[in-house]
């Protein structure tokens, strides 16, 4: 199987919708393309920052085949899957290698809190559904309440042949770099998950990162990613420096609204979040947001 492309930064893109919710084809497309053309690795559709948890089935089919035909082989498209349930899932995994996806990325169950057997038995009975397709694990513990250990990680990427990466959203660099270093026998690909780690993640042996920042700043994200794989460590720590104080003036902001409220003071024209959030509204957080984009020259 190859897995040459996993590598880079790859951005969750984010999602524009029109007034009912759906899918603004329009704003999608555009998007993507501002994306690509910002130099950015691969696109992932249905992240963490493109509300997953918010698109029903059929829409997510959609918004899959409208990627792929809009990245028209430019970049690999990813699929983001984060049901809790083993069956939906596998059903999503089924749906996203019949629509072109080059890989897809699995979220550990949310609400649930599975022993480590019930996690390897989720993931592998995922990855074996669509045997010819690249599976990526995705280890978001900040978001579910609960973390993946580096043995449980160990044993889906030596048993289960499809399970060729991961994407550590952990923050935790000892188990991004255990997982680095458990698993290089079988070319295993590790993406860091955090903005602010990209950096320290291609220090210890990643292959990039999934960074939301692409979708507002991707010449800042990209140039970490550059200048690393150059051999300008120190410029590339000068760049992650760059970038730290825009991402962390996110934080402030209700979770996923920030991202959408930047790409819009970029002028890029993504909407609104779907409800229950709503755009951050005027006033100490919008503009702390603002002046760190200012600050870095983004506005």
């Amino acid at each position: 199987m190859n897995t040459d492309f996993i590598k880079g930064v790859v951005v969750p893109i984010l999602t524009p919708i029109d007034e009912e919710e759906r899918i603004d084809e329009a704003r999608f497309r555009r998007q993507i393309d501002y994306v690509i053309n910002g130099g950015m690795h691969g696109i992932l559709v249905f992240g963490s920052n493109g509300e997953f948890y918010q698109v029903e089935e059929d829409e997510m089919e959609r918004g899959l085949k409208i990627a792929v035909d809009q990245a028209a082989g430019r970049v690999p498209v990813y699929f983001g899957i984060g049901a809790i349930n083993t069956k939906k899932c596998i059903r999503l995994a089924r749906m996203a290698a019949s629509n072109g996806a080059s890989a897809i990325s699995i979220l550990q169950p949310m609400f649930l809190k599975p022993t480590e057997e019930e996690l390897f038995l989720h993931f592998s009975s995922i990855a074996r559904s669509v045997p010819d397709t690249p599976v990526l694990l995705y280890n978001n513990p900040g978001r579910v309440g609960y973390g993946m250990s580096a043995a449980l990680i160990h044993r889906l990427a030596h048993e289960v042949d499809n399970i060729v990466g991961m994407k550590d959203t952990s923050g935790d660099m000892t188990l991004t770099e255990e997982v680095v270093r458990q698993n290089r026998d079988v070319d295993f690909k590790v993406f860091g998950g955090k903005d602010t780690l990209l950096y320290v993640s291609l220090c210890i042996g990643a292959v990039g990162g999934v960074c939301t920042a692409g979708n507002f700043m991707p010449e800042l994200i990209g140039d970490i990613y550059k200048k690393y794989t150059a051999g300008d460590i120190a410029g590339a720590l000068e760049a992650q420096f760059k970038l730290n104080p825009v991402r962390l003036s996110m934080d402030a902001a209700s979770f996923p609204v920030a991202a959408k409220d930047m790409a819009n003071l970029r002028g890029l024209d993504v909407g609104d979040p779907y409800l229950p959030n709503l755009p951050t509204s005027e006033g100490p957080v919008l503009e702390k947001i603002r002046k760190a984009m200012q600050e870095a020259g983004l506005i």
